[in-house]
């Protein structure tokens, strides 16, 4: 089994608004970088995406490392997760759980691999971790080049009338 490490990062400009994700995946082959944006999301949905995308972009099943400096995925994924499956995606509130999606597609992911996840404090200097929210930021000035500040917003809203079984 291969051992690898992933760095994974979110990131928002306004909650919900543009977001931008990225990884670092590190193995014997050497150093990639992926990296994507969306445009309108949340902190937490880019910070799952950029670990769901770091574990796609493996090849096979691996002894993984994922450094994160997002709370929400960590605790997510090593505590909530498990509850939330057995109580049919329900918080213990006996809410919808948020970005369940999201979750799934992660949990799919990491059913494939040996994980240890790791947390690590957001813009501490850690220089894999900087990086990550470098791209992830890269992304959502990438997106801000190519429509209008606002657009993000009308495409939420519209997003949130067809939610609501509004018209879109």
């Amino acid at each position: 089994m291969k051992t690898i490490t992933i760095f994974c990062d979110g990131s928002c400009l306004g909650n919900p608004g543009p977001g931008g994700w990225a990884a670092i995946i590190i193995s014997d082959e050497g150093i990639r970088e992926i990296s994507g944006g969306v445009p309108a999301t949340t902190n937490n949905q880019m910070e799952l995406r950029a670990a769901i995308e770091g574990l796609r972009a493996l090849e096979g099943p691996s002894e993984v490392l994922i450094s994160t400096d997002s709370r929400y995925v960590r605790t997510g994924i090593c505590r909530w997760l498990k509850k939330w499956k057995a109580n049919g995606w329900k918080t213990k509130d006996r809410k919808p759980v948020k970005n369940q999606e999201l979750w799934e597609q992660l949990d799919a992911e990491v059913a494939k691999h040996r994980i240890t996840w790791k947390w690590v404090k957001g813009h501490s200097g850690d220089k894999l971790n900087e990086r990550c929210d470098n791209l992830a930021k890269s992304e959502i000035s990438k997106l801000r080049q190519q429509s209008p500040p606002d657009q993000p917003k009308m495409r939420l809203q519209k997003l949130n009338q067809c939610l609501d079984g509004g018209a879109a």
